[in-house]
């Protein structure tokens, strides 16, 4: 514990302690999450959050954080380094597609037969 103590002996400081609580807020808020500065791996979370959000305000507050805390940034590029990189789409993961692939288009000039029945102005169509 005491480790954790003097790895966070930034938080002391009342202008840092702000622009935390200020992601914080703004990470409640966008996604419905409420991270504790007791937990272990706060700074992860708050630089994934930070990662993900739509919010320009959030990505400043985060940015200005780890402008004043170096030690923020070099935590979070060790974190980030262990995953590979994931696809993402405005902010959000994108899911891998597992489907499989019919690379027999060839052999299959027909349309695959439709799952449902279409109703155009009150007919069924094709």
């Amino acid at each position: 514990m005491t480790s954790l103590v003097s790895e966070r002996s930034w938080l002391l400081d009342p202008g840092l302690l702000k622009l935390v609580h200020q992601c914080r807020r703004l990470i409640r808020s966008e996604f419905g999450v409420k991270l504790h500065l007791t937990e272990e791996n706060l700074e992860q979370q708050l630089a994934e959050y930070a990662s993900k959000t739509r919010s320009s305000h959030l990505m400043r507050t985060w940015a200005t954080l780890q402008e004043k805390v170096p030690q923020l940034s070099v935590q979070t590029e060790r974190a980030g380094s262990e995953e590979a990189p994931k696809r993402m789409y405005r902010g959000q993961e994108i899911a891998e597609d597992t489907r499989p692939v019919t690379a027999n288009s060839e052999e299959s000039e027909e349309d695959p037969p439709r799952k449902k029945k279409v109703i155009y102005r009150g007919q069924v169509v094709g």
